[in-house]
């Protein structure tokens, strides 16, 4: 042991002899409890390396004394547990959740004598912990006012992370040292739709961070339920991060009726970034599956009429923007804008391309009654009543016949009290028909009660959404909501979320080369995103000559995505007419699995690069994605993963040799190689390029063909 840290012991002996120790089931994790100058404190340790210093908790309350000082420890409880469960879907069919557990009760030493318990469980990757409030006398509808967690960082750590916001999480991330977090953070914060940043240090979770030593760090929460989303602010000359919850329309940061439990805080850390990424701790702090039956629970894979819209090509209205009333106006006796995205036509098309190639579901944006007046309106929206030129049961009928299902979609413009006043009706139509799936969304301010995206009432509003589709046997994936903290492990129904910069930002403002290389650092630790990838035409100007941006991605590199961005609802994003001129390379999204046995996190540097092999549901092809980031990357991979003795026919998408991401996006060559588990496999990936390979069983007599593009 370093004779430093043996300093560090004496200096704290007499807090040592208090403190209360628990180890991670390898005993690579360490962290001690205790009080200091009577306030909860915790740090932990990877080996010898503090990952935190000591770290004040507690909880500042509105209408109570505040649980932050006075306390001493009264009670301590210690266990373990292991078990093995089986998600509905997911990565692997089967995920293993082991943890020691430390329950320490602080009391207060006071008249009032309250009780706060703190429950820390920790994993081999991580430690989860959170406030647990018995009801007391003096301690029973409680309002808190902030919750005082801190994360003492032990240096000036590099930071990749986003700028803290109560209404969205639509930013490209950002790659700094903690100490210049202030000074980037004006060109962090880039507009949007609705905003609200918090301040010049403050950051979203999941933040992820590397020290000079090579760890990796990330803090986020987990079972985000009744109550308000966390953020982070930094002091930069402690380096300290406390927690800062999201206020609602009055400022309030939660309203909670003891007994009561918090989310879980996690930190997750490792000298291994792909131990990070193969990590489920986040999913193992939610309860368990609460859906007796999830026999209609099935991962997607679907097109749709929305990169249209979001390039400019055609609209959501079916009329030009003007005052409307639903319920009064005849939508039959508007002009239509003849660029209507949602026309019966172009949904045929649409359902058509979907049927040829194996898509199981077409989403149609724009379909329903009111965008042509839809902002801060307490009635914006219907539901359930279609525009004149989209015969909703013909077109459901039409789709049936082909195979194919329609998928719904409810923006709601964030007028939430008109959704969930039509909530029940919408989704009885949606059973009517057959659709199963919903894309809702909630773009704009919080209207009419105001408060924020990620507040406790808006995160109640998205579960509610949930539980009442699971009713309906639907399933749900919510745009512009909070971002997800495993709860689709609770309910598999939520089987997508965008809540973070996804592919439309390419037809705007864009997003960095290594963005994509990040996201599975960041976002997707709390659950799988619809990143809506496969845009195979990167100069949008081809789709709408009036928008003048371009895709800085490669084709191979969208290919990439489906595998290194889990989710079982994946999107071809494009258009139609665009893949078609490039149907060699989506066979790769046509084959593609969306549901997965097991997975291996072959190589990752974050912002860098990812590659990741999966073993599709109840099959023995395997599929591997690579993205390249900020640089240019040569992967060196093993096929080790695969059955030994076996042969397999191994057919790979890689980026060609001119391929760059501002002049050659579609420049890609096709080749295929016998391989097996002994075969190693360079490739080469260009700056924001990529590469991706489908991996099947050789059947006897079958040839390995080559093909150059």
């Amino acid at each position: 042991m370093p004779w430093f840290r043996w300093l560090t012991i004496l200096w704290f002996a007499p807090l040592a002899m208090a403190a209360q120790t628990i180890s991670s089931p390898n005993g690579q994790l360490t962290l001690r409890a205790y009080v200091s100058k009577g306030q909860p404190t915790y740090e932990l340790f990877y080996g010898d390396e503090p990952v935190v210093k000591p770290s004040h908790l507690g909880l500042e309350l509105a209408n109570f004394p505040s649980l932050l000082t006075n306390f001493e420890v009264a009670s301590v409880d210690s266990s373990s547990f292991d078990e093995t469960w089986k998600p509905v879907w997911g990565e692997k069919s089967a995920i293993r959740n082991r943890y020691n557990e430390l329950a320490v009760r602080f009391k207060e030493r006071t008249a009032a004598c309250r009780d706060m318990v703190v429950r820390f469980r920790l994993y081999d990757e991580g430690v989860g912990f959170r406030y647990e409030l018995p009801r007391q006398p003096q301690l029973d509808n409680v309002i808190v006012k902030e919750e005082r967690t801190q994360f003492a960082m032990p240096g000036n750590h590099q930071a990749y992370w986003i700028a803290g916001d109560y209404d969205t999480n639509e930013y490209d991330y950002q790659i700094t040292r903690l100490s210049e977090i202030r000074q980037r953070m004006p060109k962090a914060v880039t507009p949007n739709a609705t905003q609200s940043p918090i301040g010049p240090t403050a950051v979203q979770t999941a933040l992820l961070m590397k020290t000079d030593g090579g760890l990796y760090i990330n803090i986020h929460e987990a079972a985000l339920v009744n109550y308000s989303a966390m953020h982070l602010v930094l002091n930069d000359t402690t380096m300290v991060f406390e927690s800062c919850l999201t206020p609602d329309a009055l400022g309030q940061k939660a309203c909670i009726r003891c007994p009561f439990n918090t989310p879980w805080r996690t930190i997750m850390v490792s000298n291994d970034p792909r131990t990070l990424l193969d990590s489920k701790l986040t999913l193992n702090l939610n309860e368990p599956c609460k859906l007796e039956d999830t026999s209609w629970i099935h991962p997607v894979k679907y097109i749709g009429v929305w990169w249209e819209m979001i390039t400019g090509k055609s609209t959501w209205s079916y009329a030009d923007y003007q005052p409307v009333v639903l319920g009064q106006t005849n939508f039959a006796k508007l002009k239509p804008t003849g660029r209507h995205g949602a026309d019966s036509t172009n949904v045929k098309r649409y359902i058509d391309f979907a049927a040829r190639h194996g898509f199981s579901q077409v989403l149609v944006e724009g379909w329903n009654e009111g965008w042509e007046d839809n902002w801060r309106k307490l009635h914006n929206y219907s539901f359930t009543q279609a525009y004149p030129d989209y015969p909703l049961q013909r077109l459901q009928a039409y789709a049936q016949e082909r195979g194919v299902k329609l998928m719904m979609h409810h923006e709601t413009s964030s007028s939430v009290l008109n959704y969930e006043r039509q909530l029940d009706d919408a989704y009885k139509l949606m059973n009517s028909h057959g659709i199963d799936v919903v894309k809702s969304g909630y773009v704009g301010d919080i209207f009419p009660n105001g408060g924020h995206h990620f507040d406790q009432w808006m995160v109640e509003h998205y579960l509610h959404c949930i539980k009442e589709a699971a009713k309906h046997r639907i399933m749900v994936n919510a745009h512009e909501a909070v971002r997800p903290t495993g709860l689709c492990r609770t309910y598999p129904n939520m089987i997508g979320n965008e809540s973070a910069r996804g592919t439309e930002f390419h037809a705007m403002e864009g997003c960095s080369p290594g963005h994509v290389a990040i996201l599975p650092f960041t976002r997707l630790m709390g659950g799988p995103m619809d990143y809506t990838p496969g845009i195979f035409e990167t100069d949008i100007s081809k789709v709408n000559p009036n928008n003048k941006c371009r895709m800085r991605a490669t084709l191979c590199n969208q290919l990439a995505l489906y595998v290194v961005l889990y989710s079982p609802l994946q999107m071809a994003a494009d258009l139609p007419e665009n893949y078609e001129k490039h149907l060699d390379a989506f066979q790769f999204i046509k084959d593609v699995a969306v549901d997965w046995d097991d997975s291996h996190y072959l190589e990752a540097e974050p912002g860098e690069y990812i590659t990741v092999a999966r073993k599709a549901k109840g099959s023995p092809n395997w599929f591997v994605g690579c993205v390249a980031g900020l640089h240019a990357h040569m992967a060196n991979v093993s096929l080790s993963f695969l059955e030994p003795g076996k042969k397999y026919l191994a057919t790979i998408y890689k980026d060609g040799a001119k391929a760059d991401i501002d002049k050659f996006t579609a420049d890609y060559v096709i080749e295929q190689r016998t391989v097996t588990h002994r075969s190693n496999l360079r490739i080469r990936a260009v700056k924001g390029g990529g590469f991706a390979i489908s991996i099947k069983p050789l059947e006897r007599g079958e040839k390995v063909k080559k093909v150059k593009k």
